[in-house]
């Protein structure tokens, strides 16, 4: 007997009571009696998980920028743990207002509608914010995803002031798109196959979308609503953007190489002496590379990875997220939130500028890490930006969280941290050869919240491992470095047991 659960048998089966005219499955499809997801970890008489009551969350972005696969996604988490939600597709009102087979007035995407087109309009979001409020009011609902446009500060406002009536909290999710190659490709391979366009030949499906998303472009308004809970997600084709996950450039490959080359021939050297100082000549410890899921980590570590070192990408080695300030000059930082810059500058540490990450909040996402770090019995590279090995060399090294927004590095050289019996060293291996344009010093006003590892060029600058050092403070704030904590020159000191060193290094130049 065939048991696939194909989506004919899922539309017509009773334990499902409500069908998308665009999905069938366990998302879009609530089952007629109540069941333990599998990911539950408990019940509730109401049904509801947690004590936040209910939630609207509301995409907002153009057509083609992925709103419904981030609604369907966020749908499929949360129903996996447990949570009663349900996505409000409005294409899917639109549709079946309209009827199978029915076209919609020519100007009904347009903001310029004509009036027979505006109450269309509206008849559908009423019909779909009706149901909303059905699912959250009758049906013990607790999220319901508003999968639209919602293109206008105002009409967004507008929505929160609706659903607060209600006793709803309003999430927006922005999802942005500003790379043209992905847009078309969205719309060739998901939206030219929606039953909107079914019948038309792919060119002019891919032609008529297009204009849809042209003339909603002039009229479309970015998230800035400072009283509205939102969150911008999405892909830009901006290279310098903390968004972007660019490549390396010439200059980074070279950097790449260069460091790999130096870090073996280390590596070498530590094996010569200690059979010079009367030990056995026998290989070192396996030496493991770990990076961040960045293409800019990764692909430092390539070189490596093709003499046949295991290379690991770990998620949680990500730097520090800027939020709003990224790209903003010090300057305007200073100029345009001067408030932010007083509390910064009285913690560093602790403090998060809007959107944005704390070390404090770092260190905390690092937590498996260093956990990993100390089960570690090989040696270890990690490559990553310069906020997160500020916070790896300050726990390994048991620097004061003050000092650690403040560390600094030399940009020539690896930091070689060695486990010893009373505290951990560390040393320097330089880089040679390296062009000096790829070499500038580590920044020393570092009041931003993420300092800027960039050269005067623009290009990321390979910040590496050194001995780091406490950048200067004004002579009433200076705190010496932690007693322990100072580079050790010369050789390597001998490891305990059991134990591998451990090699810091940021990525290199981006594209």
């Amino acid at each position: 007997m065939d048991t696939l659960l194909t989506a004919d048998v899922a539309a017509n089966a009773p334990r499902f009571r409500r069908k998308s005219s665009t999905y069938v499955d366990a998302i879009h499809d609530l089952p007629a009696r109540e069941e333990l997801a599998p990911a539950q970890l408990y019940s509730t008489e109401s049904g509801r998980l947690f004590h936040s009551g209910r939630i609207a969350i509301a995409t907002v972005g153009l057509p083609a920028r992925g709103k419904t696969h981030i609604s369907v996604a966020l749908a499929r988490y949360l129903r996996w743990l447990g949570v009663k939600t349900r996505v409000f597709h409005l294409g899917d009102y639109r549709r079946e207002n309209v009827g199978p087979g029915q076209s919609i007035p020519e100007d009904y995407f347009f903001v310029n509608a004509s009036a027979s087109s505006v109450l269309l309009r509206q008849k559908i979001l009423k019909k779909c914010r009706d149901d909303i409020y059905h699912f959250l009011n009758h049906e013990n609902g607790q999220i319901a995803i508003y999968d639209a446009v919602n293109p206008l500060a105002a009409g967004r406002r507008s929505l929160a002031k609706e659903f607060a009536k209600h006793d709803v909290e309003t999430l927006f999710i922005e999802s942005a798109c500003t790379d043209e190659r992905i847009i078309e490709e969205n719309v060739r391979s998901v939206k030219i196959s929606s039953p909107d366009y079914v019948g038309w030949s792919s060119e002019d499906a891919v032609k008529h979308y297009l204009s849809r998303i042209s003339a909603k472009i002039p009229h479309f308004e970015t998230m800035e609503e400072p009283e509205l809970n939102y969150i911008k997600a999405g892909t830009t084709s901006d290279q310098d953007s903390y968004k972007t996950d660019a490549g390396l450039s010439s200059q980074g490959r070279l950097y790449a190489e260069k460091m790999g080359q130096a870090l073996l021939q280390h590596r070498d050297r530590e094996r010569l002496a200690l059979v010079d100082r009367g030990g056995p000549d026998i290989p070192l410890k396996r030496l493991r590379v770990w990076t961040s899921t960045r293409r800019r980590t990764v692909e430092t570590a390539e070189w490596l990875y093709e003499q046949g070192y295991s290379v690991r990408q770990r998620t949680q080695l990500s730097q520090l997220n800027p939020g709003v300030c990224e790209k903003m000059s010090e300057r305007r930082i200073r100029a345009e939130m001067p408030d932010e810059v007083a509390k910064h500058e009285a913690d560093p540490y602790h403090h998060r500028y809007p959107r944005a990450e704390s070390y404090h909040d770092l260190a905390v996402r690092l937590e498996p890490i260093i956990l990993e770090l100390e089960r570690q019995q090989d040696d270890l590279l990690i490559i990553a930006h310069e906020s997160v090995l500020r916070v790896l060399y300050g726990y390994l090294m048991a620097c004061n969280a003050t000092d650690i927004p403040s560390l600094s590095f030399p940009r020539n050289e690896i930091i070689e941290i060695i486990p010893a019996s009373y505290n951990n060293e560390s040393s320097s291996i330089p880089i040679p050869d390296l062009p000096p344009e790829i070499v500038p010093p580590s920044p020393e006003d570092l009041k931003i919240p993420v300092p800027p590892s960039e050269a005067p060029s623009g290009t990321a600058t390979p910040m590496i491992l050194g001995s780091p050092r406490i950048a200067p403070r004004s002579p009433k704030s200076s705190t010496p470095r932690k007693t322990g904590s100072s580079p050790v020159n010369g050789g390597s000191t001998p490891q305990e047991p059991g134990e591998g060193s451990l090699l810091l290094v940021e990525r290199a130049l981006r594209d």
